[in-house]
């Protein structure tokens, strides 16, 4: 069954209703996938920059420490073998990426899971449009009241609103990301998901 919203304005007022499309707001959430998807994503924001340096990269250890015969030690060519102190490190990290395979059909299959797990909580607000004539973080503030939204808000900006992007910027509670940046990570870390008729994916109806 279609799940059908209020098309709210800024100040907190109903200016029609709107249909989420099913395909992407109506499926039973994927949980295994959902996992790998995240999984990799943060994966993939590791730096993964930890670099230790190898007996051949340590400085100094050119001459033989001692002479090879006679002493009853063990034979040593030089002091930055692994062994000693101020010596290389064996088998340490260095730079590689951590990422992790996944395919677009998974990726794709996990974002409309989290998008529908929001819908399902009924989490998603679609408001008609952003109206602020200059950008102000008091304006922002006072639409989020109108709107009834506390908590981790993640909204859903169009690439030319720049008047709703500035006056929400400041705002610690809220996450800017334009349409085509939606992700499975930050949908669930977000108690609210806030578009816009114009971001709203597969289009208001």
């Amino acid at each position: 069954m279609a799940t059908t919203l209020d098309l709210r304005t800024q100040d907190g007022s109903t200016a029609g209703t709107v249909t989420l499309d099913d395909t992407i707001f109506g499926i039973e959430p994927n949980m295994a996938v959902l996992h790998q998807v995240v999984t990799a994503q943060l994966a993939a924001r590791r730096s993964g920059s930890a670099n230790t340096k190898t007996r051949a990269e340590v400085r100094g250890g050119g001459a033989k420490p001692f002479r090879q015969k006679g002493t009853g030690r063990a034979r040593q060519g030089s002091t930055r073998a692994p062994q000693f102190t101020g010596g290389g490190v064996a088998h340490g990290p260095k730079p590689r990426s951590y990422r992790q395979k996944v395919n677009k059909k998974m990726t794709r299959l996990a974002l409309h899971s989290a998008l529908s797990d929001r819908a399902h909580s009924e989490r998603v607000v679609v408001i008609d449009a952003w109206r602020f004539d200059t950008p102000r973080t008091k304006d922002a503030i006072s639409a989020l009241t109108s709107l009834g939204l506390d908590g981790k808000v993640m909204m859903v900006v169009a690439a030319n609103d720049d008047t709703a992007v500035r006056s929400f910027r400041n705002l610690s509670s809220v996450q800017l990301v334009e349409a085509g940046e939606l992700n499975a990570y930050d949908v669930l870390c977000s108690d609210w998901l806030v578009f816009t008729s114009e971001t709203l994916p597969g289009g208001a109806s």
